[in-house]
């Protein structure tokens, strides 16, 4: 059995097409030199990750310090009573919140207590909306 050299060169460029055409692009790509002492670039680096760690951090200790100090005043324990609500439970399910709902209900409670400071908002408008806050908290809550 005569070998045809023709058909097996043939042979050899239609096996090496295939072979390289199931490889990615990827595969022949270069990546830069780089010194051995040299860490490869990230998308974010680490640093960059940490900080961003750390403001979510800092604005979530915030918002909770927030909504701590607005059911901790006397007006307000007082409010959540007369309503049937225990200021412990309303609390407690403060932190519970997601970082996305502790902000809102932060906002709202600043809002409140910037314009009972300015007059804009009598004891009886600002014990309804504490009233209103404490029980969104709830529902929020029992709602997950």
């Amino acid at each position: 059995m005569p070998v045809d050299l023709k058909q097996l060169v043939r042979g050899l460029i239609a096996s090496a097409v295939i072979t390289l055409s199931t490889f990615t692009p990827s595969v022949f790509a270069q990546a830069p030199e780089q010194a051995p002492e040299q860490a490869p670039e990230h998308l974010v680096s680490p640093m960059n990750l940490r900080e961003a760690v750390v403001d979510v951090s800092r604005a979530r200790q915030q918002n909770l310090d927030t909504l701590n100090r607005f059911f901790s005043s006397a007006k307000a324990r007082q409010a959540l009573q007369a309503s049937h609500m225990n200021p412990q439970q309303v609390k407690s399910a403060v932190g519970t919140l997601n970082d996305e709902e502790l902000a809102q209900v932060a906002s709202r409670a600043n809002k409140a207590q910037t314009d009972f400071a300015a007059g804009n908002l009598n004891d009886r408008d600002l014990l309804i909306i504490l009233v209103a806050i404490a029980a969104l908290i709830l529902i929020i809550v029992a709602v997950r």
